[in-house]
């Protein structure tokens, strides 16, 4: 599990970056992207969501081998970085509801409302999630510092881990070249590393493929039933 995050959080990651990125970085062409292309931007946000789920279990293995020798850095990078990907995914619900409230309210009414929205949320000082924006950028560079000074990572997989510093944040955020840049740092850094517990790890025993396959195909079926049979309007 840890290989995989390893490998899938930054690829996804990249692939949601490089999907939305032929679209300008303001959120009211991120918007009008969405109603020329609802599909792309609907699969690059999704991509970019998913990246980032997975990059917390990822963050979490190089945050032990770091306390492996370093116990302070490991906990307080890994920690510091954990709560900015939550605050992500929180930004990410308010992408999601804004791109399904273009469908029904028009594109003009919901730049608009994203204005507001904006405005609130900078005179908004209690929110935890705003409080929470500072690790978002700064657990990146206290992650790559505990992975260089344990010896987890070398000095330039530590500087590019240190890059995803640069990823901005907030609601509806499109492609700037730092982000490319951010997200290339990151696959640097965990790439080879889930790579290596690939080929180092143990394969996964013949129950634990079943119980996988059952899991897959019971989470297909519950998607089919669901969206067949759930509650309309």
């Amino acid at each position: 599990m840890s290989a995989v995050a390893l490998i899938g959080g930054p690829a996804l990651l990249m692939t949601g970056i490089l999907l939305r990125s032929p679209f300008s970085f303001v959120f009211p062409d991120q918007l009008a992207a969405y109603t020329r292309h609802p599909t792309l931007i609907t699969a690059a946000y999704a991509c970019f969501a998913c990246g980032i789920i997975l990059l917390c279990p990822a963050v979490m293995t190089l945050a032990q081998r770091i306390a492996a020798t370093s116990p302070l850095w490991g906990l307080w990078g890994g920690c510091l970085v954990i709560a900015g990907l939550f605050t992500r995914i929180f930004q990410f619900g308010t992408d999601h509801l804004a791109f399904h409230l273009t469908d029904s309210l028009g594109l003009q009414t919901m730049i608009n409302a994203i204005d507001d929205y904006y405005l609130a949320w900078r005179d908004t000082y209690w929110h935890p999630f705003r409080t929470l924006s500072g690790p978002a950028f700064i657990g990146w560079v206290v992650l790559a510092i505990g992975a260089y000074r344990s010896g987890a990572l070398g000095l330039g997989r530590s500087i590019a881990l240190g890059l995803m510093s640069a990823l901005a944040l907030g609601t509806l955020k499109g492609t700037e070249p730092q982000s490319i840049i951010a997200a290339g740092g990151l696959c640097v850094a965990f790439v080879p590393l889930g790579i290596s517990l690939l080929r180092s790890g143990p394969p996964p025993s013949k129950r634990a493929i079943v119980w996988l396959i059952v899991f897959i195909v019971w989470h297909v079926l519950g998607q089919i039933f669901g969206a067949a049979y759930g509650p309309r309007g």
